[in-house]
């Protein structure tokens, strides 16, 4: 028989989810509907006046061949964050799972890097790439590779890629590691006297019954990487060299904070949301057919 709660109160339900409710109205729902307000409004940047101008801040954006680029360059960093990390924490996790000896020592060190700030993480990969003081910037020298991230773009967008899949490996690595010790021992075995071998043990019956985790960890992960990633970005290159680091995240803050264009920085944020948002249901209406629950 199916166990439901039963409230002494009809209110009690209500007022034991108000402040979660409260939150996400204050923290999401509000600012949410105050930067699409924003979005149509001219407003100087001493906030005295404003005007009322409808789409024209939008308009302005598609325009504008520097928002552009930051259009595709966010798809590419986002892609490459959320592929990259995937697939390393999934690979940490299934050599994690196989030690006998130990194995909480392990488990504890890559757990480790999601209790550091995005910062801060930004910060060591900053100084380790650094072009004079970094080891691995002189180790790539001795091998030929002229390392400058404040030179070359594409050694700008790598730094920021590494801090921030090192930085969201271990949440990856936390829901993965859980993942593969519930799979039933059983079926392994049973693959096993089929004679299958082990890369098709993994292929065959454990990666589709981590399908629901991997869904999961997709959507977090892309979300991580559209909104959750400014500081590494802030603390490394600062969207340089020029403005080939310049993701739309902090391109809002860039045009809002510093530049004091209140109105197109309200639109970038709007269509910023819109964009996740879609991705998200796309996700959900498409990916998720092929995964089995």
């Amino acid at each position: 028989m199916e166990k439901r709660a039963v409230f002494q109160s009809r209110w009690l339900p209500y007022a034991l989810v108000l402040p979660q409710l409260l939150i996400t109205f204050i923290f999401f729902f509000l600012p949410a509907g105050q930067a699409v307000m924003q979005s149509v409004m001219m407003e100087d940047p001493f906030g005295l006046s404003t005007e009322f101008v409808g789409l024209a801040n939008f308009r302005e954006l598609f325009a504008d061949p520097n928002y552009i680029a930051s259009f595709k360059i966010t798809i590419l960093y986002a892609v490459l964050v959320a592929f990259s990390g995937l697939a390393i924490s999934l690979l940490l996790a299934v050599c994690a799972d196989r030690v006998l000896r130990g194995g909480g020592v392990y488990k504890t060190f890559l757990i480790v890097p999601y209790a550091i700030a995005p910062a801060v993480a930004g910060v060591l990969w900053m100084f380790i790439f650094n072009p004079t003081l970094g080891t691995l910037s002189h180790a790539l020298r001795a091998f030929g590779l002229d390392w400058n991230y404040m030179v070359h773009s594409g050694h700008a967008l790598t730094l920021i890629v590494i801090a921030a899949v090192w930085k969201q490996v271990s949440y990856n690595f936390i829901f993965f590691l859980a993942g593969l010790q519930a799979v039933p021992k059983s079926l392994l075995e049973a693959a096993a006297m089929d004679g299958a071998g082990p890369f098709r043990r993994f292929w065959s019956v454990v990666f589709p019954l981590l399908s629901p985790t991997t869904f999961f960890l997709l959507v977090m992960n892309v979300v991580y990487a559209f909104f959750e990633t400014f500081a590494i970005v802030d603390a490394t290159t600062m969207g340089g060299p020029g403005q080939d680091t310049n993701i739309l995240v902090y391109k809002v803050f860039v045009d809002g904070f510093r530049n004091m264009n209140f109105g197109g920085s309200a639109a970038q944020s709007v269509i910023l949301m819109v964009m996740v948002i879609a991705l998200t249901v796309f996700q959900f209406r498409f990916i998720e057919r092929r995964v089995n629950y």
